[in-house]
């Protein structure tokens, strides 16, 4: 009998121990979503892209690090 590599033996743990869930299932669905709600919906509201209004590579930047001099200079 060969003996499979540990990765593989990993994932078949995980993969069995998943398929066997019945509470776990639904937990896991609400974590997910709770996650995308977090990372996707809530980045578009309160974190606005402050770069996507230069072009060029040179002229972010010149913004950063202007941003990052003024903030020192008046905390």
């Amino acid at each position: 009998m060969e003996k499979k590599p540990v990765v593989i033996r990993i994932f078949n743990f995980y993969l069995e121990g998943f398929r066997s869930m019945t509470l776990g299932k639904t937990l896991w669905t609400i974590i997910l979503i709770k996650l995308f709600i977090m990372f996707f919906i809530l980045k578009i509201f309160f974190f606005p892209s402050y770069l996507g209004k230069f072009k060029s590579t040179s002229d972010k930047q010149e913004y950063v690090s202007n941003e990052l001099i003024e903030r020192a200079i008046n905390p």
